[in-house]
Parts: structure tokens; C-alpha cells; sequence
């Protein structure tokens, strides 16, 4: 059930709202992420979420015990990837030779055949990065659940935060699918206890994201946020980038820092169309090369031809897998591309300060966001292929440089999406579409 958030109505100067009737001036007022339009935090039934009701983007969530589910959660995500990194992932048995591995063993085998970094992106958006989340959250949970302010508690919930996005073990899961299913003409493949361990861990950790109430975690922090009595009529305010705490009176040309999290404090993100234009095109300059050069070669009885993405895509068709095969085209081709398409579209209608449909773009933006992690279906069957089919004479699977450029492709189109801020999209947008300059965006007469 989705609930529009109380706002603030138009005011002719700057756009911004006024709290409506029945709000509270007791309310703490934060600022949307995606067009900075202001809105109280209300109370609603749990289960609820507010929306922006200007850019529909998401502000918060009504989770009872918040704290309390997604510490018990953690627990059993810190618990079951500690068996999925233990326990046997994947038996692969032919010709009477049998190959056991774990979770890592693909990126370890990536190390042997000097493709070193391939193998650290793999290592760390599949294992070091969950696993740092996990334990950072119950670093922040624990005491919090005892009513007590963590220490560290900014930057720990700052890291956190980063690493949300580079946490991937949805995407490795259906990497895992992949290769199973690639697997099959050869050899007997048997899942192991590991396999079960992270299909219950991806469940996991997307019920522990959808109970996280950050709000209830920042009771403890003892840093009054601002509500509507306290914010006076002209007035600034910047909202943090980390926590979405506002500020008044900041000095954006200063070093303040967030008096609840102690992150740099902006009023839009620093420099971000040249940041997200060199990504972009960095990202572009390598898209050729992951497309033309093989990611990968499997052999069988001494023959096999090496495959690009395309040829992959190819032979999953021509074995029936037609399924598959649409999955691996639409993560690894399409998504790619049409990230760099709709980013540099909405880079142009920012430079040219269009006011067309600003809602829309927004959720093309919101859209880029969330498909670009799917991207590394690829990496990952490429990592699980390599480590697992090593059976000699019978069959092999070799690793090659353009897999190395694909994983270049993704993560500077993630990095690109990331340092693009959707604020721009509104800040040129008229009054009546409720959108204002960057210095004026957040002021209230």
C-alpha cells in the first residue's frame, strides 16, 4: 500500500510546500532524494510507505520493531553466509573424474589464470562486501536494539550504505542458475549445501532491506532532527546525502559536516555532470572491446571455439534455452546500452534545462538504478565456469580479456548512475511543476 507523504502547497517565490493541516509542527520535515521537495513524516499504518508527492520517488516505510526483525534477520544472514563460504557449492562428475568447489573457487581459479582483477570484483561484490554490510549492520543494530548510540555510528552506517549497491548475491544466485544450466550436456552436476544457503540468504537480505526503518536507528543517534516549528520562513536547508537529515544555514562552500553522520554536506552533488560524463564515456570506450573480444572458452574433447557475449547468447538459443538465453541478452547487451542512453539523455535535457516531464525522468533515472547490477550475470557465470569445469582431457573452460572489459562496462555505468543526482532534473522545472533553483529548493516563506 503506497501513501502519499503530507507535504508543503506552492508558494509563488519558491516552490517549496507548506505543512498541510493535518500535519504535526512536532513532525520531523525531511527532503525527497529525488526532487528535494520537502515532506513532514506522519504516522501510518504499518506496512504503508510514503512516496514523494511531487516525483512519486520512495522516502520511508511504517515497520514496526524495525530494529528488532532486521537484527534477527542479520543474525541469519552472517549465519548463512558463513555456511555458503564453508560448505561444498557445486559437484560437477564426469568420465569418472569428479571436481568439488566452493563459493570462491571460481574467483580463485580467475587469480591463476591472470585475470587477478576480474577475480577481485567477483570476490568482493559476491563475499566482502555482504559480508562487510552484514556485519556493519549488526554493528549498528545490536546496541540500538538496547537503546544505546553505537560507536562509530556515522561512518559505519556511511559504509553501509555505500556497499548496498555492490552487494550482488541475487545476481551470483542466478549466475549459479546459469551455469548449472550450461553445465548439463556435461557433466552430472549436484548443488551442495551452499547452493541452499544462498537462495535463503538472497531471501534474506531482501526482507532485512524492506524492514530497515533508518529513522528508528537514528532515535538512538541523540541528534534532534528539524521539524516544522523549527524552520523559519527564507530560510536554507541542505539534506545530507547519507542519512537525509536537514541543516540549516550551511555554508555549502565550507567543511561542515553532517552533525548526525559527519558526511560532506552539498546541496547537489559535487560536479556531477562532468564526473558522470567521464564514466560514461569511459564506459563507452569499452563496451567495443567487451563486445568483440571472447570472455570465454569451453572446450570438450579438445575442441571448442571461444565465445563473445553474442555467440553465448547464440548457443543458449540453439540449445533450446531460449529463456536463458533472452536473460543473458537483456543483462549483458541490452542493459548496458540503454543505461548509457537514458543517462546521457537525461545529462542533455539537464544541460538544456528542460522542464518536460520531470516526474518521468525521474523514474528513467530510478530505472538505471536498479537494472545495472544485473549486468554481472555474465561475470559470475564466467567465474563459475572457469573454477568448476577443469576436468583435463574431458572438458575445460578458459577465461579471456574480454571479460575483463565487460566487468569494466559495469561498474563504471553503476559508478556513473551513482554520481548522477536526479535533483538537477527538477531544478529547472517552473513553479507550477513544483521545482526550483539548487539555492532555493528547500527555502519556505
Amino acid at each position: 500500500m503506497d501513501l502519499t507523504s503530507s507535504a508543503y502547497p506552492n508558494s509563488a517565490s519558491t516552490g517549496a510546500e507548506l505543512l498541510s493541516d493535518n500535519s504535526s509542527n512536532a513532525a520531523e520535515v525531511i527532503a525527497c532524494p529525488g526532487c528535494d521537495q520537502l515532506h513532514s513524516i506522519t504516522t501510518a499504518p504499518a506496512g504503508t510507505k510514503a512516496n514523494c508527492s511531487r516525483c512519486h520517488s520512495f522516502l520511508y516505510r511504517q515497520v514496526p520493531n524495525s530494529i528488532s526483525r532486521c537484527l534477527a534477520l542479520y543474525i541469519a544472514a552472517a549465519a548463512l553466509l558463513l555456511m555458503a563460504n564453508l560448505c561444498s557449492f557445486i559437484t560437477l562428475e564426469a568420465g569418472g573424474t569428479t571436481v568439488d568447489s566452493v563459493m570462491l573457487t571460481g574467483a580463485f581459479s580467475l587469480f591463476e589464470r591472470d585475470l587477478g582483477l576480474l577475480g577481485l570484483v567477483v570476490i568482493a561484490t559476491s563475499v566482502a562486501f555482504p559480508a562487510i554490510v552484514i556485519v556493519g549492520m549488526l554493528w549498528l543494530l545490536w546496541p540500538a536494539s538496547l537503546g544505546k548510540r553505537p560507536w562509530f555510528m556515522g561512518p559505519v552506517f556511511r559504509l553501509v550504505q555505500a556497499l548496498i549497491p555492490w552487494s550482488m548475491i541475487g545476481v551470483f544466485m542466478l549466475g549459479t542458475l546459469l551455469a548449472a544450466v550450461k553445465l548439463q550436456g556435461l557433466a552430472a552436476v549436484a548443488p551442495g549445501l551452499a547452493v541452499v544457503a544462498v537462495m535463503v540468504l538472497m531471501v534474506v537480505m531482501a526482507a532485512a532491506k524492506v524492514n530497515f526503518e533508518p529513522q528508528a536507528l537514528w532515535s538512538v543517534s541523540g541528534v534532534e532532527p528539524l521539524t516544522a516549528a523549527d524552520i523559519q520562513p527564507g530560510e536554507i536547508l541542505v539534506s545530507c546525502h547519507s542519512c537525509d537529515l536537514l541543516h540549516k544555514d550551511i555554508d555549502t562552500h565550507s567543511h561542515s559536516g553532517c552533525r548526525r553522520c559527519g558526511a560532506a554536506l552539498h546541496r547537489r552533488k559535487t560536479n556531477s555532470l562532468q564526473r558522470t560524463w567521464a564514466l560514461m564515456a569511459a564506459a563507452s570506450v569499452l563496451l567495443l572491446p567487451a563486445n568483440i573480444y571472447p570472455i570465454m572458452t569451453a572446450s570438450k574433447l579438445g575442441k571448442g571455439e571461444p565465445d563473445t557475449i553474442l555467440s553465448g547468447v547464440q548457443g543458449l538459443i540453439a540449445s533450446g534455452y531460449w529463456g536463458l538465453a533472452l536473460i543473458v541478452l537483456f543483462a549483458s547487451l541490452v542493459v548496458p546500452i540503454m543505461k548509457l542512453i537514458m543517462l546521457a539523455y537525461l545529462m542533455v535535457s539537464v544541460r538544456r534545462q528542460s522542464s518536460w516531464r520531470p516526474r518521468d525522468r525521474t523514474k528513467i533515472y530510478h530505472l538505471t538504478e536498479l537494472v545495472g547490477a544485473w549486468s554481472m550475470i555474465d561475470i559470475y557465470l564466467v567465474a563459475l565456469l572457469t573454477g568448476l569445469v577443469q576436468l583435463g582431457v574431458l572438458a575445460n573452460v578458459t577465461a579471456h580479456v574480454g571479460a575483463v572489459f565487460f566487468c569494466g562496462v559495469v561498474v563504471l555505468t553503476m559508478l556513473a548512475a551513482h554520481s548522477f543526482d536526479p535533483r538537477l532534473i527538477w531544478d529547472n522545472t517552473d513553479h507550477d511543476n513544483g521545482a526550483n533553483s539548487a539555492d532555493r529548493a528547500l527555502a519556505i516563506t
